[in-house]
């Protein structure tokens, strides 16, 4: 499997962990999956490849999920709960709608710098499970624009436009940076465009963009709902 950052890293372990036997079991094939998916990319991977990793038997593998493309669908729920809490975890004490936007937005692009390959791997399930990943990751960036309107700093036309803005730009630059395209310091410049974007005048979005990054929490077992099963991840439910 790709490098993973270490607080990313330490969320996945938990995963099948303390679970009854058939939830564990979901848990691993997940896992499986996961590495299929960066290895071979989500449109070739097949469930004899995920039952073959996880060291199970295709039927196995059906016996948990119905198809492929619901395999997908919780790999994508999975990826977007533990980057998300995990952001969430280390905003706690930033009461600032405009810094907690930044903050997302360049998480995510140093995700990309740190491990290009699950960057890729977060696009490719967002492409192919659009309506479970990319609402979940919604949701906290929706909170975050909220925030930032009620507090003057964001002065927008439409929450759906903002959203595209906001999507649409850090999206692009994932893919730029994990191809290996991005100039220096692309991060920073993103954060600082897409607060210019949302209504901030250049110097305070600069200036808000360049904040030092708080650290990653570490993550604490805790199980949450996904589909037909409950099993343990990161963070906060």
């Amino acid at each position: 499997m790709p490098h993973l950052p270490a607080p990313l890293a330490d969320a996945l372990t938990l995963v099948a962990a303390g679970l009854p036997k058939r939830e564990r079991t979901r848990a691993q094939l997940l896992l499986a999956a996961i590495q299929v998916f960066a290895a071979r990319g989500v449109a070739a991977a097949t469930m004899q490849e995920i039952a073959a990793v996880a060291g199970m038997t295709t039927g196995t593998v059906y016996n948990h999920f119905s198809t492929r493309e619901e395999v997908v669908q919780q790999v994508g729920l999975w990826l977007a709960h533990a980057l998300c809490q995990r952001i969430t975890d280390s905003q706690q004490d930033i009461p600032e709608g405009a810094e907690r936007m930044a903050i997302g937005n360049r998480r995510y692009l140093w995700l990309a710098e740190q491990s290009p390959a699950w960057a890729l791997l977060l696009l490719d399930v967002a492409a192919a499970a659009p309506e479970q990943l990319l609402q979940k990751v919604q949701a906290y960036a929706l909170a975050d624009l909220r925030l930032g309107v009620k507090q003057g700093d964001f002065h927008i036309v439409s929450e759906a436009a903002a959203m595209d803005l906001i999507n649409g730009t850090v999206t692009q630059a994932m893919r730029s940076i994990a191809l290996g395209l991005a100039p220096p310091n692309h991060a920073t410049a993103i954060a600082t465009t897409v607060l210019r974007g949302l209504g901030m005048a250049h110097k305070p979005a600069q200036a808000v963009a360049r904040r030092p990054l708080p650290p990653l929490q570490a993550p604490v077992a805790t199980p949450v709902r996904t589909g037909r099963a409950r099993r343990t991840v990161q963070g906060k439910s």
